[in-house]
């Protein structure tokens, strides 16, 4: 009987808490859909969600590819060097960030502190902002979206990767140090080959995104097949675009069956 009595305020309290929660959760929810604005249809879309619908049914093969001249064929080629450029340049720089950050590495936690630090303040920018700094500095076209992929990714995969090295068992590290080994012998002999397959996990998956990423770039003018697709797009040409988008669905979906593939065998 005094155990009932004892658990009865606590199932009270309990459920004061989880009513108080909620409550807190729905008018967040009220709040924030107060300040939406009202919709509102134009007498024209309609005909252009029509015309959208009618495009992508019927998209211009014709584009697919010109002898003379830019195709959809080019442009995703394009798309795909831009993403795998700028990964191959995030996955060569994001290796010292990575042991810099890594805290079983660099036993000092100031120094190590301050690489994931670094880390974080790369992951703070969007890749179209850094698409844009590029495209004011170095000028539009492909190199500028492969540079904001590039810098872009290192903080994604410097992050994942430092994580993964403070995981690793240092016992063969210390081994092969007390047997006269220096720290990059070490590293290269005894902390690499644990940590090889995860590193080139992160990698093809840093691609799959980097490849949807460079479709986007394009659109501000960072190359890629996101150029002629905004062209399409501001001139109502509804089949260009409709064979546009075909065509990253169809590049995006082989990049990720054989990109899973792999990654599976890599884990």
């Amino acid at each position: 009987m005094n155990n009932i009595l004892l658990q009865s305020p606590k199932r009270t309290g309990k459920k004061i808490r989880n009513g108080a929660i909620l409550a807190i959760v729905i008018a967040i929810y009220i709040w924030a859909f107060a300040g939406m604005p009202a919709l509102e249809f134009k007498d024209t879309s309609k005909e252009i969600v029509s015309a959208i619908f009618s495009g992508l049914l019927h998209p211009d093969w014709d584009y697919v590819y010109y002898p003379d001249g830019e195709d959809l064929l080019r442009g995703l080629l394009d798309t795909l060097a831009i993403a795998l450029l700028g990964t191959v340049i995030a996955g060569l720089l994001c290796v010292p960030f990575s042991f810099w950050a890594a805290k079983n590495i660099v036993k000092n936690k100031g120094i190590s502190g301050a690489g994931k630090f670094v880390l974080s303040f790369i992951r703070v920018f969007p890749d179209i902002i850094m698409a844009l700094l590029f495209i004011k500095a170095v000028g539009p076209g492909s190199f500028s979206g492969v540079l904001a992929l590039g810098i872009g990714s290192i903080g994604m995969l410097g992050k994942l990767f430092s994580e993964d090295i403070e995981s690793i068992d240092l016992g063969a590290t210390e081994a092969l140090v007390a047997t006269g080994a220096n720290p990059i012998k070490a590293i290269w002999f005894a902390v690499l080959p644990q940590v090889l397959p995860s590193y080139l996990s992160f990698l093809l998956y840093r691609f799959e995104i980097n490849v949807r990423a460079a479709t986007i770039l394009g659109v501000i003018g960072a190359g890629g097949i996101g150029t002629p697709l905004i062209f399409a797009l501001s001139v109502r040409d509804w089949e260009r675009v409709g064979i546009i988008l075909l065509g990253i669905i169809i590049m995006v979906a082989i990049i990720d069956f054989c990109s899973g593939k792999i990654r599976a065998r890599l884990t």
